[in-house]
């Protein structure tokens, strides 16, 4: 057993023995007490994953390499996900829109259109284009 988690039960059973000597009168505040000391406790280890992860791409970002392969916690992973959402919602009327006023044709025009900006999107073709142009090292489409 960790000592966090020797600190931990110390913890508990000091907040049982508090509930009963004073009774369950005091029971959401002893709870209360104990989950903010759990709530601390993860803040503070998510602080230090969270500076080790920063840390490791600067030192990435120093050596000028790059990770093998992305991470589960991609920073990207939201904009790519929130932006195949977006088309699909806008995806419905654009094709009625289509349908209505061309039938068959727009039904294929409308989602060729979509799954295009979508290929684009996901290939990274776009930030590519967007570092060929000169622009400085500072800007946010870099990865």
């Amino acid at each position: 057993m960790e000592a966090h988690d020797q600190e931990l039960a110390k913890e508990l059973h000091a907040t049982l023995h508090a509930r009963r000597e004073l009774g369950e009168e005091y029971d959401s505040a002893l709870v209360e007490s104990f989950l903010s000391r759990i709530e601390e406790r993860l803040d503070g280890t998510l602080d230090r994953r969270e500076r080790r992860l920063l840390a490791e791409r600067q030192m990435t970002a120093a050596r000028g390499t790059r990770p093998a392969q992305q991470q589960p916690g991609d920073p990207n992973f939201g904009e790519r996900f929130g932006f195949g959402i977006i088309s699909l919602i806008l995806a419905v009327p654009l094709t009625a829109i289509g349908v209505v006023n061309a039938d068959l044709q727009g039904l294929i025009v409308t989602w060729t259109g979509i799954v295009a900006v979508n290929a684009v999107h996901a290939s990274g073709a776009l930030s590519r284009l967007w570092r060929g142009r000169g622009r400085g090292s500072s800007s946010d489409w870099e990865e």
